[in-house]
């Protein structure tokens, strides 16, 4: 059971990355610089943030364990 936990959850992080890109990249390939950066960047760190908080909510994590995974789950999806 524990095995199947994690090999859901690893799974689940690396769909998330994959789907999403990263905002960095996305940003990147639409060319934007300044303001629009800025501003696309942030819309997107709130939309990742929304989609983690559900993820962590759909696997009825709480505490601790909800917070370290939405914050891996949005510097994933977020990028650098």
């Amino acid at each position: 059971m524990t095995k199947t936990l994690l090999a859901a959850l690893a799974l689940t992080c690396m769909t998330s990355f994959a789907q999403a890109q990263s905002c960095a990249v996305q940003a990147g390939d639409k060319k934007l610089a300044g303001a629009a950066k800025t501003s696309f960047l942030t819309k997107c760190e709130k939309d990742a943030t929304a989609a983690c908080d559900k993820q962590a909510v759909d696997k009825k994590l709480a505490g601790a364990a909800k917070t370290s995974f939405t914050k891996k789950c949005v510097t994933d999806s977020v990028g650098t």
